[in-house]
């Protein structure tokens, strides 16, 4: 198995990341630095240690957290802001997000120390589909629409297309759906903000088939084994 596979499924990090770890040197095998991304390792015989740590298989946990306004989503926090592990019991403070929600962003959240499933569901490539519902500034027309859904220059790159759909609008406020497979940092606001409309109120109410159903804010549940298939299954 390779070596950043081998990282990412023990639920170190996503396997993205498990290759700047490789190569930046953190990783031992078998007492010796291996910084070949592709380096072949059998997890039942040799031993793997990360920055000194040496490396277990740990049960695969799945778990969606309808995510309050306020918390941050990291496991700390230098400036020592709330964090979405202090809603959780310390069983799950080892599992990771995948992807981010700002602190002003509410709504769906999942976590695991599955890496393998968190790169595939936060790389552009593989087009996964979040839906959030935007309560923006001023009223949105049909010509803001048409350009959030071709795509908006941001940092001197275009975002994918998106699908918009407006529940309501008005000179004061726009209340509509936005869907987008990306996860570039704040994209949402930045996308709006560009527009001159900025985003008063943010929730990421669907991930995929995934939804919030009647979780609360703050609370949070295991995904069913029938979920946690689809999910592979994208």
């Amino acid at each position: 198995m390779r070596l950043q596979v081998v990282l990412s499924r023990a639920g170190i990090t996503s396997r993205r990341k498990a290759v700047e770890i490789i190569e930046n040197g953190h990783v031992l095998v078998n007492g010796k630095i291996v910084r070949e991304k592709g380096y072949a390792v059998d997890p039942d015989k040799d031993n793997v240690e990360v920055s000194g740590k040496r490396l277990t298989f740990k049960k695969k946990v799945y778990i969606i957290l309808n995510k309050p306004k306020g918390f941050i989503t990291s496991k700390h926090d230098p400036e020592g802001r709330k964090t979405v592990f202090d809603m959780l019991p310390k069983e799950f403070r080892e599992l990771h997000p995948v992807g981010r929600l700002d602190m002003d962003t509410t709504g769906l959240l999942i976590l695991t120390n599955d890496g393998d499933l968190t790169y595939r569901l936060t790389h552009p490539k593989f087009e996964v589909r979040k839906k959030y519902r935007v309560y923006c500034r001023g009223k949105i027309g049909d010509r803001e629409i048409r350009r959030l859904e071709r795509g908006i220059i941001i940092e001197g790159r275009k975002t994918a297309r998106a699908k918009v759909s407006i529940i309501s609008a008005d000179e004061k406020v726009s209340d509509l759906y936005i869907e987008v497979h990306e996860g570039r940092k704040r994209q949402i606001r930045s996308m709006f903000l560009f527009l001159g409309h900025p985003i008063k109120k943010l929730e990421r109410i669907g991930y995929e088939f995934l939804k919030l159903g009647s979780l609360r804010k703050g609370a949070y549940r295991r995904l069913r084994e029938t979920e946690i298939k689809k999910l592979k299954e994208l």
